[in-house]
This record gives C-alpha cells, sequence and structure tokens, in this order.
C-alpha cells in the first residue's frame, strides 16, 4: 500500500522533513500499524512517534482514531496536540 505522509510542528522538527512517499507492507492495515511500523524505523522514529506520546492523526484531512483502516493512496497526517490560548 502506497501512503502520503505529512508530519507538522514539533514532529516535523524531531524528523528533519515534512512529508514523506512510502510503501508498507500488507500488514499494515490500521493508523496505529503505521505508527508502529514507523516507530520500528528506531531513530528519530521511534522518539518522535514513541507509544505514550498523544499525537494526532488525520487520514484525507479528516480526523480519526488509531483504529481507522487506512486506504492505498491515501494522505495520513501527524500532529500533535493544539492548546488554545
Amino acid at each position: 500500500m502506497k501512503l502520503q505522509l505529512r508530519f507538522f510542528a514539533s514532529l516535523r522538527e524531531g524528523l528533519g522533513l515534512s512529508e514523506e512517499a512510502i510503501s508498507v507492507p500488507g500488514e499494515v492495515k490500521s493508523i496505529a500499524d503505521l505508527r508502529a511500523y514507523l516507530v520500528a524505523r528506531g531513530n528519530p522514529w521511534s522518539e518522535v512517534l514513541a507509544e505514550g506520546k498523544v499525537i494526532r492523526c488525520a487520514l484525507n484531512q479528516e480526523m480519526v482514531k488509531d483504529t481507522t483502516l487506512l486506504q492505498d493512496g491515501a494522505e495520513v497526517a501527524f500532529f500533535p496536540p493544539v492548546t488554545g490560548g
């Protein structure tokens, strides 16, 4: 499955990139699977996207939960929670 990943704010800074086009193996089916796949790449991925860190995701510009299933060709955006002021 091919995906377009986008990273915002502190995630972009921590990873040193704002977007990446990737192909993932068939066992990567959900947002949670994708995050685990990216963490398995090692640093800086494992540090920036570590389990327990609050990270929001959007699939094709719609907010989704970790259990949401991915679609081939989808855009997946990762960003830290936003606080108001």
